[in-house]
């Protein structure tokens, strides 16, 4: 009698911690997080004497930015994760641009881009788990150049369009220690033509308590597209620093 009390005992908690795990498990969960991306931009569109570019650092950017908006937000349940994420950025700069036809060319960059996935893991331990899954990426960008000096001078062109690309990504996180763990996020969308999007992340996250975490990393984002007939490129990299909020 006492064994089977205790088996019924046994089975009784055994069978309360799996609803639990399973009850946690159906939980939503969320992240919502603001971030800088402190990165270098190079912009290129063609124009009637070729392809012009201009590129603009960072330490630059802080001087000739008009307005910026970045964050996230992700939501999560049991093996499944729905992030978005949005990028706002508007520059103007000037480039030099060598060789006798012009001298310089003045920019203005306003992009924003917004990403959507539905991430599904497919591999857990204890310290690591893997996701993969796909989404899409809207690109909006409002790009205008300005030729000055030379055979070209008072001539303006760009690019002014909005587009929506398929994506298929992955997501690797790692447990370092209690506090300590690193995420590597990629994306990728070109799918058989001439056009690419696609970006790499890569983060160092501190805990700091059950709320609240700390991000740093490194982010390159690529994007390519035709606009009226006419090739235009956009990539951003650089460092990432960022906040999130878990609840």
């Amino acid at each position: 009698m006492k064994q089977l009390f205790t088996l019924l005992v046994s089975t009784i908690v055994l069978l309360g911690h799996s609803t639990l795990v399973k009850s946690a498990e159906n939980d939503w969960n969320y992240k919502a997080s603001v971030y800088l991306f402190t990165a270098k931009t190079e912009t290129s569109t063609a124009s009637p004497f070729g392809t012009v570019s201009a590129e603009l650092s960072f330490s630059d950017a802080l001087n000739n930015l008009d307005l910026a908006l970045m964050g996230a937000f992700e939501a999560s349940n049991g093996r499944w994760s729905f992030i978005g994420d949005y990028m706002m950025t508007d520059l103007s700069f000037s480039e030099n641009t060598p060789g006798p036809i012009l001298s310089s060319a003045k920019a203005s960059v306003k992009t924003q881009v917004f990403s959507g996935y539905a991430l599904y893991r497919v591999h857990a331990t204890a310290t690591a788990s893997f996701d993969i899954g796909g989404g899409f990426r809207w690109f909006s960008t409002d790009t205008e150049i300005s030729l000055i000096g030379g055979a070209g001078n008072g001539l303006s062109f760009g690019a002014d369009d909005n587009w929506t690309d398929p994506l298929i990504a992955a997501r690797l996180r790692v447990n370092l220690s209690d506090r300590w763990s690193g995420t590597i996020f990629g994306d990728y969308g070109s799918f058989g033509n001439d056009n690419e999007n696609w970006q790499v992340l890569l983060t160092l996250n501190y805990t700091i308590n059950d709320h609240w975490l700390l991000q740093g990393g490194y982010r390159h984002m690529e994007v390519q597209n035709d606009v009226d007939g006419a090739r235009f490129s956009f990539e951003q990299s650089g460092p990432v620093i960022g906040m999130a909020y878990q609840f």
